[in-house]
């Protein structure tokens, strides 16, 4: 399965999105600010998930809204993270 489609699946399951929303998302997926369950918890949660389903640790100074901004730009995010590792 594409990274992208790994990281929307991971999303829908930590922020209990409905089918629906699920499959209208793509890169352009606007999501801080766009999806009102995407608070700062849910940012907690997504980092941790991403660590340890991936294998990587996300330091402190890696993160800003631009992370989050989209589904593209998180993707991109840990496509750096997986060729770091």
């Amino acid at each position: 399965m594409p990274l992208q489609n790994q990281l929307i699946e991971m999303l829908a399951q930590i922020l209990q999105l409905n089918a629906s929303s699920v499959i209208i998302m793509d890169g352009g997926t606007p999501l801080l600010g766009a999806i009102p369950e995407f608070d700062s918890m849910a940012v907690v949660t997504i980092i941790t998930a991403l660590e340890e389903r991936f294998g990587f640790v996300v330091d402190d100074d890696e993160i800003d809204a631009s992370v989050f901004e989209t589904v593209g730009s998180l993707t991109v995010f840990v496509e750096a993270k997986l060729q770091e590792g």
